[in-house]
């Protein structure tokens, strides 16, 4: 197992769920998948293989990550891993049976890989050349197709089915995955001559399928998607995002459209960034995926594309429901003409893609004049109830400066000449969101249109939990010196070995830190760190429980408090603080032992209690003066 999880670095791991940026001392940060935030709390250590969430305080190595996300077993996760690595792995009592052994997740996306490729194939046979018609009347050659994955499923009742049998999948896992559906005489295929599109989910596995309906004489819906399986929820995926999300991280911008074409149109037109929901409108699950590729700063934007048709301005007014749920810039791009990206590209070239979006309005602006266009402003009531409607939605702008400029704006809009009327209005409306906000409610804004004002803050949105574990007192400066010399040990065992190793349990004075030292111990010391990379994982393995081993994980990956790269020089002055403040809290003891003797104490006693004070008082001076080199 440890060949495995050494095969994969962790940041590339995780940089396929999140986008990492330095954090300082060799580690990296992002936002952390476990829980909402808005600042980066999360910590990975490709050194050491670990990450660690200040926030949250989940963590652990590169096996516990996938397992957490991705809802695995243990098994599944080093399958998943060892293929990514190219390692082969062999199964114990009686060999390797795929079938047999392999984890329910690892089949399924096994299924759907074989089943993208086979798809692929059949589109350059003859029965699909209505598909490539489709395709190429929408202007996509075959490199396109390729590119993208784009397949064909055969007409027949169960040419898939049949096909992965003699794969060994059994018929409960075809009709599990979705790919098969149950017929009158066993499985039959769920998609049938109908264009595919591959689903990956944002590591890159087919998780799905989008098919497309052909013929005049298919009785289906017009796309049908993957039914909703262990791989595929279609609130937690989003179409292109395995090709997308560099180009996000990269940019800054993410670009959503309707449809898997319009995906395909814009990427093609250098719109590299696009991406498109499944089936379902855009809500909570995408927005998560969104903010962690985008590192959710207000740098940041999503653009999102609709028809300027009444459906496409009630997409977008339900998009405009989500804005605040990012600290990214919300903007919105209507298509001339009610065009979709890929027919506005048939029709006037990528360029015009391109300009598209970056013709693009504030999203907040588009809401705004929909709000003022369904108001009578010749009469003052109308007026009233526009500014009513209206002011909430400026009071939510989150940069102060465009939000001032919009009040005036709103003002000009409504025919009111008393503009400063309007801009203290909308002042003192941002003034109680942003209190109400402090009073417990996550940053929701209730001072919203109506729709919103009674909402609920998104689910996985609750402030995170506290640390586990007993409470420190972190402003004690022995407790901040224990930390330090323990992630040392963790982190930098040679700069404290072999001095470590003899310091007690006792000389932790922090509960926790001293149930750490000791499992530093009972894993061999800092000093057995010495050209062993399994030094970390025997110390977390060392761990008596979770709460332990999140708390050495935590350790191993925080940063060290010191500007440049720790030396012998800094390693020495938090051993000298640890012990000299152990030797002086046994000061203080014997001091109070020799004041409980009094006068009446047996002579011998009193005069052996008086030398330990003797030689603890002259070592502690000897480590004021002369620090490291009297330990």
């Amino acid at each position: 197992m440890k060949a495995v999880r050494d095969a994969v670095p962790i940041d590339a791991v995780v940089s396929e769920y999140l986008q990492l940026r330095n954090a300082g001392g060799g580690n990296l940060k992002g936002l952390c998948p476990f829980h909402d935030e808005k600042s980066p709390s999360f910590h990975v250590s490709p050194a050491k293989g670990l990450y660690h969430c200040f926030g949250c305080q989940e963590g652990g190595d590169v096996v516990d990550f996938i397992m957490k996300l991705d809802h695995l077993s243990f098994a599944e996760t080093i399958e998943r891993l060892a293929s990514q690595a190219g390692i082969t792995l062999r199964y114990e009592e009686g060999g390797y049976t795929p079938g047999r052994q392999q984890g329910e997740r690892t089949r399924l996306v096994e299924a759907h890989k074989i089943a993208a490729q086979y798809y692929a194939e059949q589109l350059d046979g003859p029965e699909a050349e209505i598909g490539r018609k489709f395709l190429a009347d929408r202007g996509f050659d075959q490199a396109a197709a390729r590119h993208f994955g784009v397949g064909y499923s055969p007409a027949g009742w169960d040419h898939l089915t049949r096909f992965l049998r003699g794969r060994g999948f059994s018929d409960q896992e075809l009709i599990l995955s979705g790919l098969s559906q149950d017929g009158r005489r066993g499985p039959i295929d769920r998609f049938r001559g109908r264009l595919m599109w591959p689903i990956r989910d944002i590591a890159g596995e087919v998780v799905g399928f989008g098919a497309r309906k052909l013929r005049d004489d298919d009785n289906g819906p017009k796309y049908l998607n993957t039914p909703e399986t262990p791989l595929y929820r279609k609130s937690q995926v989003l179409y292109g995002i395995d090709l997308a999300k560099k180009e996000i991280a990269k940019t800054n911008r993410a670009v959503v459209v309707e449809g898997y074409t319009d995906v395909m149109a814009c990427h093609l037109a250098g719109v590299r960034t696009a991406i498109a929901t499944c089936g379902t409108s855009f809500g909570e699950g995408h927005i998560k995926i969104l903010r962690r590729l985008l590192m959710d700063n207000s740098g940041s934007e999503v653009v999102f594309t609709f028809d300027g048709d009444a459906a496409g301005q009630k997409a977008a007014l339900r998009a405009f429901e989500d804005d605040q749920k990012f600290a990214a810039q919300t903007s919105i791009a209507i298509t001339p003409g009610g065009m979709d990206p890929c027919d506005l590209r048939l029709a006037e070239g990528d360029a015009a893609v391109a300009g598209l979006v970056e013709a693009r309005t504030p999203l907040f602006e588009f809401a705004l004049r929909q709000v003022v266009a369904r108001h009578n402003l010749d009469t003052t009531v109308g007026r009233a109830a526009a500014l009513d409607e209206a002011a909430p939605i400026v009071a939510n702008i989150k940069n102060s400066s465009i939000q001032h400029e919009s009040a005036v704006q709103l003002a000009g809009m409504l025919g009111i000449l008393d503009t400063q009327f309007v801009v203290r209005r909308v002042g003192q409306l941002a003034r109680w969101a942003r209190e109400r906000g402090r009073d417990g409610q996550n940053g929701q804004d209730p001072s919203r249109t109506g729709r919103r004002a009674g909402q609920q803050a998104p689910e996985g949105a609750q402030p995170p939990a506290g640390p586990r574990g007993p409470a420190l007192n972190l402003r004690s400066p022995a407790h901040r010196v224990e930390r330090e010399l323990l992630k040392l040990a963790l982190q930098r065992p040679d700069l404290v070995s072999p001095a470590f190793d003899a310091y007690g349990v006792d000389e932790f004075t922090a509960p926790p830190y001293a149930t750490v030292r000791r499992c530093i111990e009972d894993a061999g010391g800092a000093l057995s760190a010495a050209g062993d990379t399994t030094y970390l994982a025997r110390v977390r393995e060392a761990a008596p429980d979770d709460t332990v081993r999140a708390m050495v994980t935590e350790l191993a990956v925080e940063p060290l408090h010191t500007r440049r790269d720790p030396d012998e020089a800094y390693a020495g002055v938090q051993l000298v603080a640890v012990r000299l403040a152990a030797v002086n809290s046994r000061v203080t003891e014997i001091r109070g032992a020799l004041q409980r003797l009094g006068p009446n104490a047996d002579p011998q006693h009193l005069a052996a209690v008086q030398n330990e004070l003797w030689v603890l008082q002259q070592y502690g001076q000897s480590l004021r003066e002369r620090g490291y080199a009297a330990l």
